[in-house]
């Protein structure tokens, strides 16, 4: 019997822990089954289902391949510059929001209320962003940008306060030690060790915002959303399946580049 063998058979068999996780989540699982309906699952259901996958396997070569600005690639082009601009504006917003609310930086009472206006940011969905900022500045694809800016803070800035309290404190004492400014302890002890792990964490949420500009052009933020909730509207399929396709090829070129990005980041 091997050495792994032994310590498997010698651990604590918890058989009661795993037969009361396993009995709590089969009594959930059963609770939230009855909240499904499928009255609604009629023979006009199935048929639209249908429809949608024959839109996919037909799309409207036109539209997916045209050059207009009512074809996919217009709005495909729109939907990146939402999702990268809105980006942008959530890593600026989100840098000083972080230093603010790590604890290892300034006074705990800081942090603190940094740390709760995080929290509100976060607990608004996006669509009411969305439909906020159209109110003010009306649709179109500023106001997608507004929102995706908005929403980003929440995460990027959460994710930068990790890694600023993670930070080697060592450095700083040492440069203090010289007497150094508390700007060049930033530019010099701080970015040098956090810039590969915020290029990172936004490129990471560039490929989840890309995600969000297209449901926000169902409530007229701009991106490809609204062109495909009216072809849905329409029931014109062929549309639809062009839409999708296009938008399913275009975040997969993006997740794969933004991974091999971020590999090499962490490389790096």
């Amino acid at each position: 019997m091997s050495t792994i063998e032994k310590q498997l058979r010698a651990s604590p068999r918890n058989l009661r822990y795993m037969l009361t996780v396993t009995i709590i989540v089969l009594i959930l699982f059963i609770w939230s089954l009855a909240a499904i309906n499928l009255e609604d699952m009629n023979q006009s259901g199935l048929k639209i289902a249908s429809n949608i996958l024959k839109g996919i396997v037909h799309p409207d070569l036109n539209l997916l391949f045209g050059i207009s600005k009512q074809s996919v690639l217009y709005l495909l082009v729109e939907t990146i510059a939402i999702a990268f601009l809105g980006t942008i504006v959530g890593a600026v917003l989100s840098v000083p929001l972080a230093f603010l609310a790590a604890s290892n930086i300034v006074p705990k009472w800081l942090a603190w209320l940094t740390r709760m206006l995080l929290i509100v940011i976060r607990t608004i969905p996006a669509l009411v962003y969305g439909l906020m900022f159209i109110r003010v500045s009306g649709p179109g694809p500023f106001a997608g940008v507004m929102t995706v800016g908005i929403t980003s803070v929440g995460m990027l800035a959460k994710l930068y306060v990790d890694a600023i309290e993670e930070l080697d404190i060592r450095v700083l004492e040492s440069m203090t030690s010289i007497g150094c400014t508390t700007f060049e302890k930033v530019r010099f002890g701080i970015l040098p060790q956090l810039m590969s792990i915020f290029l990172s964490v936004t490129i990471y949420r560039f490929d989840m915002n890309m995600r969000e500009a297209s449901i926000l052009g169902l409530v007229g933020a701009g991106g490809i959303g609204a062109p495909l909730i009216f072809a849905m509207n329409s029931y014109k399929w062929n549309q639809v399946g062009a839409i999708l396709i296009g938008l399913v090829i275009l975040i997969l070129l993006i997740e794969w580049m933004s991974n091999k990005i971020r590999a090499k980041l962490v490389k790096g």
